[in-house]
């Protein structure tokens, strides 16, 4: 059976409180910085956009309290961490909008270089819902069935590189479902519906194999005994569970809401005059052309 944490791994974890206050201090300035931005907002920012920014900024500094905490580590604390840096956390900072608030007080020449990122053709393939589930959810099997698992827990870097895929990966598979930034080329409804049904199958697939296989390869893989694998299970299961459901409530609350804007000039719409009515009916006579309809593209964010 491998060694899952070796002294020396517990004291570096544990004896470094500077290295523990350097991403709290990380995380407090995103606070900060957002709570600066919305301020500087001349159209008065959402502040259920700005609530949801600080529960994951809250999240994300309960996620790094962890990592630094008494020295402690195991699956069960791995998997705790999991759910706060790829599924909780990324939920609230994904519906905090920051693209969006960044859109709106910057000047036009950054608006233009953030316009043309958004629809660029790299993060068009990364931001589709397949890719990034893949990223977020599909990873896990490589790390959890896997060498990998204990690698990571006996050195510090591959460590932190794991919890900060796990952000990565987990606000872009959130902000590819739910996210109410702008996103040229976004997938429909049905596809991002489909694509976090899968990764929740995937998800719980991946827990109940850990669950049979506790008391064999679960257990050797990971280095613990068979009751907390079964309970870092458990966690992933359930847990899980509670953050796509709640995923998939965001996404059907931002799609309501993006279809009762484009619903707002059609409701609104004043009635055209006789005198206008005669005018199109001339321009329709044959012989005759009118001018193809300008519509002007909608400025990036504008959506809050």
């Amino acid at each position: 059976m491998h060694t899952l944490v070796s002294p020396d791994h517990v004291g570096r974890e544990s004896g470094s409180p500077g290295l523990g206050v350097f991403p709290l201090v990380l995380v407090g300035l995103l606070a900060v910085a957002y709570l600066v931005a919305a301020v500087h907002d001349k159209r008065r920012w959402s502040h259920r956009r700005t609530a949801a920014w600080l529960v994951g900024c809250c999240s994300l500094a309960v996620a790094v309290s962890l990592m630094f905490g008494d020295g402690t580590s195991g699956v069960r604390l791995h998997m705790t961490q999991h759910l706060l840096f790829g599924m909780v956390a990324p939920l609230g900072l994904v519906l905090g909008a920051p693209v969006t608030l960044l859109l709106r007080i910057s000047p036009p020449r950054v608006r233009r270089t953030m316009s043309r990122l958004l629809r660029s053709r790299p993060l068009h393939v990364l931001s589709h819902p397949a890719v990034a589930g893949l990223l977020s959810t599909g990873t896990l099997y490589l790390i959890l069935l896997t060498p990998l698992y204990s690698a990571a827990e006996n050195h510090q870097l591959l460590h932190h590189s794991l919890h900060l895929h796990y952000l990565a990966a987990g606000y872009l598979f959130t902000w590819s479902i739910c996210g109410p930034d702008p996103a040229p080329r976004r997938p429909s409804v049905r596809v991002r519906t489909t694509a976090l049904i899968l990764a929740g199958a995937a998800h719980a697939v991946l827990a109940k194999l850990m669950y049979a296989q506790a008391d064999g390869r679960g257990a050797e893989l990971t280095g613990d005994d068979a009751a907390a694998v079964r309970t870092a299970a458990k966690l992933m299961y359930y847990g899980g569970d509670v953050v796509e459901l709640l995923l998939a409530l965001a996404l059907f609350v931002t799609w309501y809401h993006h279809r009762s804007r484009l619903a707002v000039p059609a409701v609104g719409k004043a009635r055209p005059r006789a005198g206008s009515r005669s005018k199109d009916r001339e321009q329709r006579r044959p012989g005759r052309t009118s001018p193809a309809p300008y519509h002007p593209r909608r400025p990036l964010g504008d959506d809050h």
